[in-house]
């Protein structure tokens, strides 16, 4: 089969159409915006690939202004796509992109109008290709190996344009658009088959990389106070617990809502699980840089401090005392005051687990129980 302007236009239509069908289907599973504006990218390109090939029956407006004109919005779309990835807001002026190629159709018929054409369009999508690439420049080695691969791919696809847009201003170049004749026409059919496949297969590669991210970020997190849940915290304490020393000593706390029950039997569980959600926020706003703070279930809480000290426990403990018993007073009436009972355990040589941690604090925890409540307890294995 000969790889002339119709097969490669037609070749264009078929994969455009798979690309657009496929992140489609993957923004109706995971309704991300990005997908849906890379999505109808593609699907304009389909259709303005479609009506190119009218041009060969006379049908110069529609197969070659109309035509050229969705590539342009094709790119847009794609540009758009970026921006949400990237969450960068355009600015309006990317909208005049539109007013420029409408001034296209007011150009004199002469010979010099295939040249013109292809000048603008070539610019058009030149410029559009390179700003998502720079939109994704920041964030190349952050978020992925797809995201990356797209902006080298939007970087040489800009490029080719405008080095397209070259060709158009050297005298003596063959440049038809009525019948596609040209080689720079017909290396450009050649680009646009390759850069479709490898744009679609980067921005597929990039979502599917982010929603793995996402998933794997919501399988460590507690569901209702968005801290890390005990698997999460039972992988990440290692590093931390292993720094202890005479010099940094650690610490755990573990937290405990006093008369808790009451709450849920007289309000209701939503309004207790108001109340946790209350208390992780408290955590989260008193929570050093470094340290871990977890859920470990019903309304157990942990902390793991590095480099701290029984003073820095102490005023840590305190603040978050006086901050929830003053927000559980205003929110609920209760037969006994809604407090919290803290244990703690300051130590110097890495533990033998988090979990022979998590014991020992439990103890100083459940003693402070015992004692009344509403008080923290420190137990320092430094000395």
């Amino acid at each position: 089969m000969a790889l002339d302007p119709p097969t490669m236009l037609t070749i264009s239509v078929a994969l455009a159409a798979a690309a657009a069908l496929y992140l489609a289907v993957e923004w109706r599973s995971i309704r991300v915006p990005s997908l849906l504006f890379w999505s109808a990218g593609f699907a304009t390109i389909t259709v303005g690939s479609t009506l190119a090939l009218l041009r060969m029956s006379g049908l110069l407006l529609i197969g070659i202004w109309f035509a050229n004109g969705l590539l342009v919005v094709a790119h847009w779309f794609f540009l758009l796509g970026v921006a949400r990835f990237t969450q960068v807001r355009l600015s309006r002026a990317w909208y005049l992109i539109f007013v420029t190629w409408l001034a296209l159709l007011f150009l004199p018929d002469e010979p010099s109008w295939s040249k013109i054409m292809l000048l603008a369009n070539s610019l058009l999508v030149g410029l559009l290709s390179l700003r998502a690439s720079f939109l994704l420049r920041p964030h190349g080695k952050s978020l992925s190996v797809g995201a990356v691969q797209l902006r080298y791919v939007l970087l040489i696809h800009g490029c080719f344009y405008f080095a397209k847009a070259l060709t158009a201003v050297v005298p003596g170049t063959l440049i038809d658009l009525a019948s596609l004749r040209g080689e720079i026409i017909q290396i450009s059919l050649v680009e646009g088959v390759m850069a479709i496949m490898l744009i679609a297969l980067s921005m597929t590669g990039t979502e599917r990389y982010r929603r793995e991210k996402q998933i794997a970020r919501l399988a460590e997190r507690d569901p209702l106070t968005a801290l890390y849940n005990r698997r999460a915290l039972e992988r990440r304490a290692p590093n931390l617990l292993a720094e202890a020393s005479t010099n940094r000593p650690g610490a755990l706390l573990l937290i405990d809502i006093d008369n808790f029950k009451p709450v849920n039997d007289l309000y209701g569980h939503t309004a207790g699980d108001q109340l946790l959600v209350t208390l992780s926020e408290m955590i989260r706003s008193v929570l050093p840089e470094g340290a871990l703070a977890a859920r470990l279930g019903g309304d157990e809480f942990v902390i793991l401090l590095g480099n701290a000290s029984s003073e820095r426990i102490a005023a840590l403990g305190q603040t978050l005392r006086e901050q929830f018993h003053h927000a559980a007073a205003q929110a609920f009436t209760t037969p006994e005051a809604v407090t919290l009972s803290i244990g703690a355990n300051l130590f110097d040589q890495p533990p033998a687990s988090l979990a022979a941690l998590i014991e020992q604090g439990d103890a100083a925890l459940y003693a402070t129980k015992r004692s009344g409540r509403n008080s923290i307890r420190i137990v320092d294995l430094t000395q």
